[in-house]
């Protein structure tokens, strides 16, 4: 009897993967300038007017619900582990926000003819894992048959509106700490040439499905000012996001700054994705470099990254206790990477 043909891989189905699929961060801009922006009801505490990781709605004065929506195209092979690390990354704009999920709902679009149905089930069953983890469920969902796979969702959280965190908040002598290193699209590149070993991949799979909970704790401390999440933009464009939205400067020290292990060796071969050389041409007027730094830090900096760290500003007599709130969580790699200072929006690395 004739042998079935193998499933096809994940990556092979999808032109790009994770948050490397995202739109361009001038291009966004761009189609977001012809979309007018109503009046908005004095409970909506959190919009879209500052690129923030989600909408927040005051329900009374003690709750806001929290919601957001993240969804891309597989980062890895193994249907599973793609499921997780949809969620995952899906979750983290709540904790992003000082938020505690509260539910889930699924968003599937999966070319249904193509991929053998166990494949489906187990990148819903990775989502569900991630949800559980998370002390949550998938309530829900919708689901389309697509050319290209794609899975994600739709997260509801709740947060006291004092203990809100938004990306605009930051002050003039903030530090600057990141929760996880960076990397993560340059490994996805090595994945799709095939060069990743089994090491690295562990490394990929370990950051990517590490949820972000300590977000919701480091928001209840006054000390912390501001939060966001690196994801699609890369470190420099949600930093930008944050000088912007703060009308501060940011200085980064790139000797601090935590990478991946084999991050550098793997840009050295060539794995960059082209979200990163189109994240540059999208803010790289804003960002100042010191003489002779490594050409590498330019593609390192605008990396996208799928379910990336925490980035927080906060006053710079706590930066050692919030970093010491990170390692406690198991983020052993968080780490004070610069600082917020007066200016325009623009980052100076150095």
């Amino acid at each position: 009897m004739p042998h079935e043909n193998p499933p096809p891989r994940l990556t092979s189905l999808a032109h790009g993967g994770g948050c490397g699929c995202k739109i361009a961060p001038g291009v966004l801009s761009e189609l977001l300038r012809g979309v007018p922006m109503l009046a908005a009801p004095p409970e909506l505490l959190v919009g879209r007017e500052a690129s923030d990781d989600a909408a927040v709605y005051r329900i009374n004065p003690h709750q806001a619900i929290v919601a957001t929506t993240d969804f891309f195209m597989p980062i890895v092979d193994d249907a599973f582990d793609f499921g997780r690390i949809a969620a995952t990354n899906a979750l983290s704009d709540l904790y992003a926000m000082g938020a505690t999920p509260l539910f889930a709902l699924a968003l599937v679009g999966m070319p249904i003819n193509t991929l053998p149905h166990d494949t489906i089930r187990d990148i819903l069953r990775g989502g569900e894992q991630a949800c559980a983890e998370a002390g949550i469920v998938v309530a829900g969902g919708h689901s389309i048959d697509s050319i290209e796979p794609i899975y994600g969702l739709a997260a509801i959280g709740l947060v006291d509106p004092t203990h809100l965190k938004r990306n605009g908040d930051a002050r003039d002598g903030d530090a600057l700490i990141l929760g996880k290193p960076l990397g993560i699209g340059v490994y996805s590149s090595a994945l799709k040439k095939g060069v990743l070993d089994a090491a690295g991949y562990r490394e990929m799979l370990d950051n990517t499905t590490r949820l972000n909970a300590v977000g919701s704790a480091l928001a209840r401390l006054d000390v912390v000012h501001a939060m966001t999440d690196v994801t699609g933009f890369g470190l420099l464009g949600h930093l930008l996001e944050m000088c912007r939205a703060s009308a501060v400067a940011a200085s980064l020290d790139t000797a601090r700054i935590p990478l991946l292990r084999q991050a550098q060796s793997l840009l050295a071969q060539g794995c960059i994705t082209g979200a990163s050389t189109r994240n540059w041409a999208s803010y790289g007027a804003d960002v100042h470099w010191s003489d002779g730094l490594p050409d590498l830090w330019q593609p390192l900096l605008t990396d996208p990254q799928t379910s990336g760290g925490l980035l927080v500003a906060c006053a710079a007599d706590a930066a050692d206790d919030i970093v010491t709130r990170f390692h406690e969580a198991g983020f052993s790699e968080a780490a004070i990477i610069g600082r917020m200072h007066s200016g325009t929006a623009e980052v100076e690395v150095g």
